[in-house]
């Protein structure tokens, strides 16, 4: 079986989020579902965005869509750990913004998923996607900010 294997852009780290593992994250192997890992990264991805000024729905006037996802797990998360989840945003490309996550448990370290979404601005008028704007390009490389 091939695996994906994403490469964390550590240079462009904008933001870390700490999170933790819910009783009602947990799925039938005893530990953080599938659905839980994205949840956990839209929330990480939605501060982290706040804190370069933008929103989801507000990005240099365009609200963005989730284009595609490619998640690598690398270790499980139990009830109750206590988990990091770094945002970086390397340089936008002309129409798609690549958003990686990398989730690491608190205690030791350890990966626990590495994951990339590709985000594309679009104009909800015209119904399509829209070129990223330099105020959205300018705004996304920030410092890093320990929450």
């Amino acid at each position: 079986m091939e695996r994906v294997r994403l490469e964390f852009p550590e240079d462009a780290i904008v933001h870390r989020q700490p999170l933790s593992v819910r009783i009602t994250d947990m799925n039938y192997g005893r530990h953080l579902g599938h659905d839980a890992v994205i949840s956990l990264m839209h929330e990480a991805r939605a501060t982290a965005l706040a804190h370069c000024g933008m929103s989801e729905g507000d990005m240099g006037g365009y609200p963005c869509v989730a284009a595609d996802l490619a998640v690598q797990y690398q270790a499980e998360a139990r009830w109750p750990d206590q988990l990091v989840v770094e945002t970086a945003i390397p340089v936008p490309g002309r129409r798609v913004i690549a958003v990686f996550h990398r989730i690491r448990r608190a205690q030791d370290g350890q990966p626990v998923a590495t994951a990339r979404v590709n985000l594309m601005l679009v104009d909800p008028e015209a119904g399509r996607s829209v070129a990223v704007p330099e105020v959205v390009r300018a705004a996304l490389q920030g410092d890093v900010d320990v929450a």
